[in-house]
């Protein structure tokens, strides 16, 4: 008899409004499978490696089937995982932990999860050269997606160099020559003026991290511009980028191909794609009514 329960969890700060766990419910239901997602918050948002070695592995004794990791703690889970797919060795970050007979393995969707999206939304997309900024553990995975997808050229602008720098060197060997870019407005500027892209892979835009990493005045209407950030949905970066005449892809597309191939790998079932984009289309749409009823009533 084919197994039909799973038990799943998320870590990470802040995850409590995370659409996750419903996109992953929402899809088992439809497969008729028992599905429970629960929410590990990280409340600081610090990095505490004892702390999460201790999450691991109660998730193992409980039973847990896998876990979905986001920020902070993508690159500090990768060292307490038994194995690793090739791609979280190549980028040092992984979102995605399987348990297997007591054992985990590292795996990231980030990457496949862009990639689709990018190839989705932006099939036509000229890629001979892209700006990128950010170089964390979520904008390393969108570097390798975007080498998988043919980009010749990639400027990465962070404010940490030496991330920037090491962003880059997980890159070596790919057909993609790669330069890193001081974090300067005329920095920023000649990386945009020579490039066709730019994607967005930093907090910058996030409802706690408000504001756009770009100023508006260094957007042009022939550049496309991509967002990973997917609450807001529509962030102010997008927002200027769209009232310049950019064309533009919002992270929902990502949101929910990463949470699909994640939900692929823990259960072994195949996500209906088109019917997690209507549940995410629904869940942001439901989120933001919720909020105009509750900002209604306090201005009453």
């Amino acid at each position: 008899m084919s197994r039909r329960s799973w038990l799943t969890g998320l870590i990470g700060h802040g995850v409590g409004p995370s659409l996750t766990p419903e996109m992953h419910e929402r899809e088992a239901e439809r497969q008729g499978l028992r599905y429970v997602y629960k929410v590990i918050d990280q409340p600081d948002g610090l990095i505490d490696t004892a702390r999460l070695e201790r999450l691991l592995a109660s998730a193992i004794e409980l039973g847990f089937d896998g876990l979905n990791v986001t920020h902070p703690v993508k690159q500090a889970m990768v060292p307490l995982v038994d194995e690793t797919a090739p791609t979280v060795r190549a980028i040092g970050a992984l979102n995605t932990v399987l348990i297997r007979d007591g054992r985990t393995t590292g795996h990231n969707t980030d990457v496949t999860g862009f990639r689709r999206s990018f190839a989705d939304g932006l099939p036509g997309a000229d890629r001979a050269s892209v700006v990128l900024v950010g170089a964390g553990g979520g904008g390393t995975a969108v570097a390798h997606a975007l080498a998988d997808l043919g980009v010749r050229r990639l400027l990465v602008v962070d404010v940490d160099q030496v991330r920037a720098a090491a962003l880059a060197a997980t890159l070596d060997g790919h057909a993609v020559e790669v330069e890193t870019v001081a974090p300067t407005r005329d920095g920023l500027g000649d990386a945009l003026a020579g490039s066709a892209g730019l994607v967005n892979a930093s907090p910058m835009g996030m409802a706690a991290h408000p504001g756009s990493p770009v100023p508006r005045e260094l957007l042009r209407p022939d550049l496309w511009v991509a967002d990973i950030v997917y609450r807001p949905l529509e962030t102010a970066l997008l927002a200027e980028a769209r009232a310049t005449g950019c064309t533009v892809l919002t992270g929902a597309g990502m949101a929910v191909h990463q949470a699909a191939d994640a939900f692929e790998l823990i259960t072994g079932r195949t996500a209906d794609r088109a019917a997690m984009l209507r549940d995410f289309d629904e869940l942001v749409a439901a989120e933001t009514s919720t909020s105009r009823d509750t900002t209604g009533e306090r201005n009453r």
